[in-house]
């Protein structure tokens, strides 16, 4: 599910897919213009079959006639497969591509870091980097809840949890039981469709929007995600909801069982909610903070560091004040207070950010709540819930001196740079292993046929998918773990790459070589110059 959601399928689609990518043309080194990727060796520079865009002179290579099925088609693959691998090598040669460095900050926006004041952090997948095995925990205590409270089917304990089923940004169509894969233009990825643990045909999944792969902006969400029927799953949490609402619903169609979606769909994100509600996943955590809390050294360091160079902290995360404590205890020690200027447990993000009637509350040593009117924030004391409107009133910490980095582009950042003027950092652990693939020649070798040819399409889709077109709304950094920052410089500058616009190079060559032969009246507006 998970390479499915990532791609296109490999039988039509593949092919379809690397014919249109084979229109991908470099320039001619001897002639120094177009030539085709998959152009005899003899000519480097020939182009494209068709008038006036092949190099004068040269030899041009017949078009790869296309299988009708079988062997044919095995091989068809495999030679397009080359042509392309061969291409990839030309535009990114292998000692450019192992220049990635997976420990390196990336950035959609230039900011200088001598510029910012203050750094403000969550706290769950931001400040504490949780193991993988707190995945299956969800899964399996969620399952149960369904099981034993809501009184679903025993038989669905059979189900446990797949870690390489599903991605983080990825949305479901309630009323459907549709689990996909939709782009920035609200389209379907054909292929990435499924429904329970089933992919779903194409066909029925375009026929399921009424003839169409496009999804209306009124059906599908709005910026933050929350539409009235289609939820887009974000968080790092989210993945073991996914897998047992993808569990679920297979349990019920295999089994023929009636079901209202909805209703199927609270369920599971009521158990899921119950896990964390119930406190079971702070109970695990604390039970073994080793087992479970990742490099909670290079945390102390990044804060000390920040602390050392006179920059100003706080931290506002949605767990409570005694699973905080002992985690910062564990990673940094017993006066890790000390280091923040404002600490706020219990915050009720999203709507800390958006709702200006809930106030602060401050908390005794022990956690208990007390009822003095809150008219600052003080350092060194613990404040519960309160929204950031309060908090920007009393603390003057506003626009771009103001650096915050948490896990959701929602419910975190988004907000925050659109409405309040604030950078945002996004934690984002998927990254390492992105830049790790992309820096190892050996994976493509490693791949059967079908994967190699799956992920390189992956790579050349033109569209960007949702979760990547709100990233660059809300300009955010990108890395895949706090630490990142020991990397650099307290006063670094870090610059884009900008994105070229779709009139500017690099372009598909298709379009530089053929685009301006077909131009009306070229010649007649040539006078014009």
């Amino acid at each position: 599910m998970g390479r499915g959601l990532h791609g296109l399928q490999a039988a039509g689609m593949v092919g379809a897919g690397l014919r249109a990518a084979a229109r991908l043309w470099l320039p001619c080194r001897g002639h120094g213009r177009p030539r085709a990727a998959s152009s005899s060796p003899s000519c480097p520079g020939c182009g494209p079959p068709g008038p006036g865009s092949h190099c004068p002179g040269a030899p041009r290579s017949a078009p790869t006639p296309e299988p009708a099925s079988g062997a044919d088609l095995s091989a068809y693959l495999w030679a397009r497969y080359q042509d392309m691998r061969r291409l990839v090598h030309d535009l990114l040669p292998p000692e450019v591509c192992s220049l990635l460095n997976p420990a390196a900050i990336y950035a959609n926006n230039e900011i200088s870091l001598h510029d910012v004041e203050v750094y403000g952090f969550d706290y769950d997948y931001t400040l504490a980097q949780y193991a993988d095995s707190l995945h299956p925990e969800i899964f399996s205590a969620a399952r149960d809840i369904l099981i034993e409270h809501y009184k679903y089917p025993e038989s669905i304990r059979k189900y446990d949890y797949n870690p390489s089923f599903a991605i983080r940004g990825l949305h479901y169509d309630i009323q459907k039981s549709l689990l996909m894969k939709i782009d920035a233009f609200h389209y379907v990825q054909l292929g990435t469709a499924y429904r329970g643990l089933q992919p779903v045909p194409d066909e029925e999944v375009i026929d399921l929007y009424g003839g169409t792969q496009h999804i209306p902006l009124y059906q599908m969400s709005d910026f933050y995600g929350k539409g009235p029927s289609i939820k887009q799953f974000m968080d790092i949490f989210s993945l073991p909801e996914m897998a047992l609402l993808s569990c679920v619903v297979d349990h019920f169609l295999g089994h023929g069982l009636e079901f209202d979606q909805a209703h199927l769909y609270k369920d599971v994100t009521d158990a899921i909610r119950d896990v964390h509600v119930k406190g079971l996943m702070y109970q695990w955590i604390e039970q073994d903070m080793e087992k479970y809390i990742l490099r909670g050294d290079e945390t102390f360091a990044v804060l000390s560091r920040l602390v050392d160079h006179g920059k100003q902290l706080f931290l506002i995360t949605n767990s409570p004040f005694s699973f905080v404590d002992k985690g910062m205890r564990h990673m940094v020690g017993p006066d890790w207070r000390q280091l923040f200027d404002v600490v706020i447990v219990q915050a009720d993000k999203p709507s800390f950010f958006t709702d200006p009637r809930k106030p602060f509350r401050k908390l005794d040593e022990k956690g208990s709540l007390q009822w003095d009117r809150i008219t600052r924030l003080e350092k060194g004391k613990i404040y519960r819930q309160g929204n950031l409107f309060d908090f920007l009133r009393l603390t003057e910490w506003r626009g771009p001196r103001v650096l915050y980095f948490g896990d959701h582009l929602y419910s975190d950042l988004a907000d925050l740079m659109l409405r309040h003027g604030w950078r945002t950092g996004a934690i984002i652990p998927e990254l390492e292993r992105e830049i790790r693939i992309i820096n190892t020649e050996q994976y493509m070798h490693s791949l059967t046929w079908q994967q190699a040819l799956t992920g390189l399409l992956e790579r050349m889709q033109t569209y960007q998918d949702a979760e990547s077109r709100q990233v660059l709304a809300a300009w955010l950094k990108e890395r895949q773990e706090l630490s990142c920052l020991l990397n650099y410089r307290v006063d670094f500058t870090f610059y884009p790459r900008r994105t070229p616009l779709q009139h500017e190079a690099p372009l598909w060559m298709d379009q530089l070589c053929t685009g301006c032969m077909k131009t009306p009246f070229l010649s007649d507006m040539a006078h014009i110059r």
